[in-house]
């Protein structure tokens, strides 16, 4: 036998994104539910989300947004030879997203598989896609997080209609000459699985938020800290922290217990909304966009999330 032979290390080559164009407040909710735009900021610090269409699809979403990222790094469609996407919001188990997209960017028989991890699902994809580059399985992997969480939730429901939203980011994972993708921290909690539920086909998505917060809020701190010795980073030499954008309360928190003061915290949540496997794609797309994080600089990803599952990881930042 043969083994596959890899490179040493992998790295994010660039970003992609994928925003739906309807914007719905938090006016437009208390319009609809018992709630208000301040009862929301306080709560979880949403002001507006993005609502994909009923017309647009989870494939749409992920196919727009991978064929930003692939543009940006200056490859060709041909170029890719696998495919990657995290998501928990597809209508259906079968097909898959994967295969799809590729169908969509003209990629030709390109190796297609989705993740189900929920809210941590990009980390686990990036990961995995580090894998295949380092082991020789992949030399160029496309890696998306897309999401139509509105299909999901019941809009009568004002525990999770203010949270929830749409969108997909996605990035391409390449070879690299030095370290730029660290090793991830993760794990799972699966006796609390009930926490963030949905039962079957015909139900809305639910969860227990106060169980979710105090968790988040206990348990991933020291995740984030794992995190960053793995990868040989200290969390003040951070120039970025991107979490799950879950609620503003949460990453704040989590921020403040992990001592990274220098680093400019995420907060994509409070235009966006959650939206689960898209959210720290979209975040640090956004934060590359703006000029907030140099390439080249250490950057702390952090997803968690229905299951229920969690993964960290440093990444270097790519360039716009």
């Amino acid at each position: 036998m043969r083994a596959p032979t890899g490179v040493r290390y992998a790295r994010i080559m660039a970003l992609g994104e994928y925003r739906p164009a309807t914007v719905v407040t938090n006016d437009d909710l208390a319009a609809r539910v018992d709630t208000s735009d301040q009862w929301i900021r306080d709560r979880v610090g949403v002001v507006t989300r993005r609502i994909a269409r009923a017309d647009e699809s989870v494939v749409d979403m992920a196919a727009a947004a991978g064929g930003k990222a692939i543009a940006a790094c200056g490859l060709q469609p041909s170029d890719i030879d696998l495919i990657v996407v995290a998501t928990c919001s597809m209508p259906s188990s079968i097909p898959n997203a994967a295969a799809q997209v590729g169908s969509r960017l003209g990629i030709r028989a390109p190796g297609a598989f989705d993740i189900n991890a929920a809210c941590a699902g990009f980390v686990y994809a990036v990961s995995t896609a580090a894998s295949a580059v380092v082991s020789g399985n992949a030399r160029h992997v496309l890696v998306v997080g897309a999401e139509k969480l509105s299909d999901w939730v019941d809009w009568d429901d004002r525990s999770t209609c203010i949270i929830f939203a749409d969108g997909a980011g996605a990035a391409v994972v390449g070879p690299s000459d030095t370290p730029a993708i660290g090793p991830a921290a993760w794990g799972s909690v699966g006796d609390m699985a009930d926490t963030i539920t949905i039962r079957d086909r015909s139900s809305y998505l639910w969860q227990d938020g106060q169980a979710v917060f105090r968790w988040a809020t206990t348990a991933l701190a020291p995740v984030a800290r794992e995190a960053c010795e793995l990868a040989g980073v200290d969390p003040a030499e951070l120039a970025a922290f991107v979490p799950h954008q879950a609620n503003l309360r949460i990453i704040e928190t989590i921020a403040r217990k992990l001592g990274a003061d220098r680093a400019v915290l995420a907060r994509d949540i409070v235009e966006s909304g959650n939206t689960s496997s898209a959210s720290i794609p979209l975040a640090l797309s956004r934060m590359v966009q703006r000029g907030e994080v140099a390439a080249g600089a250490p950057v702390l990803t952090l997803g968690f999330g229905a299951g229920l599952t969690y993964a960290g990881q440093v990444v270097l930042c790519p360039r716009a």
